[in-house]
């Protein structure tokens, strides 16, 4: 101790030299210098490799805490003792052993015994005080740090206890280790994935100390690894605003930087730059948001950067794609992060780049093929477009090309198929066209995944893709090939993975003996069967199958039933079929199972109670069936996110047993015969997201303490829900859709809603609430539709602020209410979001909602009902009619410029037709029916080209609706389809699937928008897609 302190005096002496004349100044550096060299040599020496064991016996000492080791440690898979730790012979020197290395003097300096499933205790090893290395990763050791004294390893440079389920707190005794060069505690929670479990909690944390106390100490780190793979596995977010300016203070010597998932909050500070040593920067997974503005500074030493999931935006700097010596990035999963790929010179060292599922865009560069030492190029779900550059065909290391899911057109290069390194080719959803002409020497291929699907290529699959001996994956779904024969794929015999939806299969009967590769994943959705093909049976390696949207009809037959001892398969989609029957009982024997899906069909019966059994169930999908009876108990179901069984007949309660589903995000009991009051027992859920109540027997009134931390889409309409209207129960600041229509909710409208920040979609239509219009709803700043119809709101609508207005209103129904007085310019005004033309293309293609649920909108004209399952949000409805406004049209009604739908009928309107109508140019449908209206009718309106549906019965007006208008309407004005070719510029075609309903209302015309629900079944496909490219991911929220 007495030398430690000199030799820091010394250096501290150097660095603060006292006042001596110039010779002796020399002397003095000089024996200083020596004397700090023979101090810190030893230290210098330990960090170098350790030594391989000599002829030296291991001393006795050394040997009776390895058998004590032995003795305490067992074999755990799964977490379950299989057998006693026997890797070393204690007959033979403990130096020999395997993972044991000792010096020339028999200490043992480092112990290796890295994935090898052990458990049990390891106190024994801190009797081995000259232990420099330790790794004990990737093990199931699933215990605290807590007993375990690390301060008695002094000597210790190397420490990995990565990947073995610790948790709790870090001891402080690993900061004693001053003497630490590499400290890996990273991804504790991929041990408990590896063993098949989801542990819910951080595993790992930094509490006390602190991390800023934590590495005060280990000043000679050169490398630090703290990250967690799903969860936040070290969770220093608490420290999150100061850990870069520590570590660039503290960490002087770090090399490699490793912190993904640790919660840390940016931005990146620009002190970094002052580790100049660093070469490896690892950051993935946390919310860092932006770069400094010196971050080409920082990265310009670095070999490997990679900042995945980083929520980054703004420009990325295109230099750091040409720094000379890095060769790995990987910035993907920053979907507002900008950028463009660069000319890249010759001889670039990079052989890693990874920009998935971000905002780069442009053309791929031909100097792409300058990449000469590329391994992984990952460009996928982008905004790249034009042609695939030829020059990829150069990069000879290439090993994964991933490119799907941009706007990439062209034909596919046969030379691709032919680049000898490459395993995985994805070029799926792209724009791509023709057909793919036959290469050479498919023999000699490498290739093991292909995904081509998604695209537009025609003709028949090359003969030489079938004959690619390594292929296991093989997705070619949704192009339009010729029509293909299932024998044609039987020899590729490592095929494990195969998609063909969306292809005209042609089925013989010599297909019930095809002797098909064992295959893992099979789909088969869209593909015209009309039964089960029969080669399934023998199929008992499936993971996953997919037979949706085809038309197998009929009960499930008996053949079928030996799918159900597939231990195996954790995804099965029969949904949009013709089935009849029951589900059968040996679904008991399915437990894997993440997704059950048989939505669409004519099944019968019960639901299986043995559904409610299955743990690992993740998807259930029932909804459009016949079922009847009562739901099952779901005690065991405790993955379950998603249920529907909506659109069926089930009838009594809901089951209390879900309250013990705890992952649950949405439910769906919409459509049945259910009898219950309001579930406030979900309240509990920590993820519900979605509850879907409607058209059900729900009763009673809607009023509780308890609060739904999470909720974001209430549908209770179309029950028995009486009493005052209150939403006390729901997080304000949650909600995204709340509708409560067709009940007998009555009283004033719940100023709470006006704390509804994110509030979209409001539906009240059909109660008894006796309120004023909620003007005070405009400063709602995502509000895009709003249904008050058939209440009993009164009085006139003049009091807006046309500050605020409402910015993203889009559909507003009051008809058939009480309001009075005249149309006020005020309130034109606050309509902004109809005042503002849409041309942005891509806006043409979103719909309001989110991928597990989106609203619909149902248009009632002329006794026609329209239902459609989306809401484009380039939609603009106005809906006043059958309340008692008066006075003259104002010609301020031309602002509302995005107009499809306006509807005045059933009032007391008076006057001229406003000429002003001609400027609403995207008009569609037009009611001014059951006025006071007169004077003749404008032939201006001939210039509304997109109108198509026109009433102005029962007003005194003078003429006949002018041509060619009229062509475009029969003899009582009811709307036509367009003619062929104008399908897509019609809104009322535009959307995805429509049908109409005749309804019997006597004479006159009634009019009105209603919203209703869909539950999308397309999430289901996404998500397993998810599942299938990705893995199991941990799903991160910020709750």
């Amino acid at each position: 101790m007495e030398t430690t302190h000199l030799c820091i005096n010394m250096l501290y002496a150097k660095h603060n030299p006292p006042s001596h004349p110039p010779n002796m100044n020399t002397l003095h550096s000089l024996i200083s210098s020596l004397f700090l060299f023979s101090c810190f040599l030893p230290l210098l020496l330990s960090f170098s490799p350790p030594q391989t064991h000599l002829p030296m016996q291991c001393l006795d000492d050394q040997r009776s805490p390895l058998l004590q080791l032995q003795h305490h440690l067992y074999y755990a898979p799964h977490f379950t003792f299989s057998s006693k730790f026997d890797l070393w012979d204690v007959n033979t020197d403990c130096c020999s052993w395997e993972g044991v290395t000792c010096d020339a003097y028999g200490h043992v300096i480092g112990i290796d015994l890295s994935y090898k499933n052990l458990s049990g205790s390891f106190h024994s090893i801190f009797y081995l005080h000259h232990l420099q290395h330790l790794n004990l990763a990737g093990n199931n050791f699933n215990t605290t740090l807590f007993s375990y004294r690390f301060d008695k390893l002094q000597n210790l440079t190397h420490l990995n206890l990565s990947s073995s389920c610790f948790h709790g707190q870090i001891r402080v005794e690993i900061s004693h280790l001053t003497r630490l060069v590499s400290l890996d505690l990273s991804n504790q929670d991929d041990c408990y994935w590896r063993n098949g479990y989801y542990y819910n909690s951080a595993t790992l944390k930094l509490e006390k100390p602190n991390f800023k106390t934590f590495i005060k100490n280990l000043k000679f780190l050169t490398e630090l690894y703290l990250d967690g793979l799903y969860l936040d596995s070290v969770d220093i977010s608490t420290q999150s605003a100061k850990w870069c300016e520590t570590t660039s203070l503290v960490l002087s010597n770090l090399r490699v930087l490793s912190l993904s998932n640790c919660g840390l909050k940016g931005p990146l500070c620009p002190s970094l730059s002052r580790l100049s040593f660093l070469s490896k920067l690892i950051l993935d997974g946390n919310p860092i948001s932006y770069l400094p503005s010196n971050f080409l500074e920082i990265s310009s030493r670095l070999v490997s950067l990679s900042l995945s999931g980083c929520n980054l935006n703004g420009q990325f700097p295109t230099g750091i794609l040409l720094l000379p010596q890095i060769q790995s990035i990987h910035i993907s999963s920053n979907d507002q992060l900008k950028g463009q790929l660069p000319e890249f010179p010759a001889n670039n060292a990079l052989l890693s780049l990874s920009l998935f599922e971000t905002n780069f865009s442009g053309k791929l560069p031909q100097s792409i093929g300058n990449l000469k030492f590329l391994t992984n190029l990952k460009l996928s779900s982008c905004n790249f477009f034009g042609p695939i550059p030829s020059s990829i065909a150069n990069l000879s290391y290439l090993v994964n090309l991933d490119l799907r899911s941009n706007k990439l057109s062209g034909s596919i290069h046969s030379s691709l198929f032919t680049l000898p390194s490459l395993k995985t080719l994805i070029l799926g959803e792209n724009q791509l066209v023709g057909k793919i002409d036959e290469f050479p020497n498919a023999s000699s291929s490498l290739i093991q995944e292909l995904y081509i699907g998604n695209n537009y290529l025609t003709g028949p699959i090359p003969k030489s893709i079938l004959q690619l001996p390594r292929l296991e994956g093989l997705y070619i779904g949704e192009n339009s090939f010729s029509s293909m024969k299932l024998d044609m794929f039987v020899q590729l015999k490592n095929l494990k993975g195969l998609d063909l939806s969306n292809v005209s299969l042609l089925t013989e009967s010599d297909n019930k003996s095809l002797t098909f590769p064992q295959l893992e994943s099979l789909s088969l959705r869209s593909c015209n069967l009309t039964e089960f093909p029969e080669f399934i049976k023998r199929q008992d390696k499936l993971k996953y199958l997919d037979l949706s949207n085809n038309k197998i009809r009929g009960a499930i037959p008996n053949w079928v039933l030996p799918i159900c001892n597939l231990s195996q398969l954790i995804y099965f989609n029969a949904s949009h079929n013709n089935l009849s029957g029951s589900i059968p009982n040996c679904l008991n024997n399915m437990s894997q199972i993440y997704t059950f899906d048989v939505s669409y069909n004519n099944l019968s019966g019960p639901i299986p109670n043995c559904l409610g059994n299955m743990s690992a169930l993740i998807w259930l999908g029932l909804q459009g069936n016949n079922f009847r009876g009562m739901m099952p108990k779901f005690s065991k179901t405790t993955q379950l996110r998603f249920l529907k069984v909506s659109e069926n007949r089930l009838e009594g309660k809901l089951p209390r047993s879900l309250a013990e589903c705890t992952q649950l995000e949405v439910l769906d009991v919409g459509n049945n015969m259910m009898n219950d009051t309001f579930p406030f027992w979900l309240e509990k859920l920590p993820y519900l997201t979605v509850l879907i109540l409607r058209e059900n027997r729900f009763y009673g009134q809607i009023k509780h303490r308890s609060v739904f931390p999470t909720l974001g889409v209430l549908d209770i309409a179309s029950n028995q829900f009486s009493g005052e209207l209150s939403i006390d129960f729901l997080q304000a600041t949650r909600l995204r859709s709340l509708k409560i229509g067709g009940n007998k909710l009555e009283g004033q409208l719940s100023r709470s809603l006006a704390n509804c920040t994110t509030l979209e979609v409001l539906d009240l239509g059909n109660n008894m609430v006796h309120d004023t219009f909620p003007f005070w709803l405009e400063k709602l700043p995502s509000l895009k539709v709003l249904i008050l119809r058939a209440n009993r709101f009164y009085g006139t609508i003049t009091k807006f602020n046309t500050e605020h207005g409402f910015p993203k209103l889009r559909i507003l129904d009051i008809a058939s209410n009480n309001f009075s007085g005249d149309l006020s310019i005020e309130f034109l005004q606050s309509l902004k979001a109809m005042i503002q033309l849409t041309n942005d293309d891509k806006a043409k293609l979103d719909y309001i909602g989110e991928n597990y649920y989106q609203d619909s909108v149902t248009i009632f004209n002329k006794g026609i009902e329209l239902f459609y399952e989306k809401i484009l949000t380039t939609l603009t409805c106005l809906d006043l009619s059958n309340n008692s406004f008066h006075g003259r049209i104002p010609e301020e009604i031309q602002m509302l410029r995005s107009l499809k739908v306006l509807n005045l009928s059933y009032n007391s309107f008076s006057g001229e037709i406003p000429v002003a109508v001609q400027n609403l140019k995207d008009l569609e449908s037009l009611d001014l029916s059951q006025n006071e209206l007169s004077g003749k009718i404008p032939p201006q309106l001939t210039t509304l080209t997109f109108l198509e549906a026109l009433n102005l019965s029962y007003n005194p007006l003078e003429g006949s609706i002018p041509q060619p208008l009229s062509k475009k309407c029969n003899e009582n004005c009811l709307p036509v389809p367009p003619p062929p070719g104008e399908e897509e510029q019609s809104w009322i075609y535009a959307m995805s699937t429509w049908k109409i309903v005749l309804i019997g209302y006597g004479s006159g015309l009634v009019a009105g928008l209603c919203i209703r629900y869909t539950m999308l079944n397309e999430l289901g496909n996404k998500w397993v897609d998810k599942f299938k490219k990705h893995g199991k991911r941990n799903r991160r929220r910020s709750r």
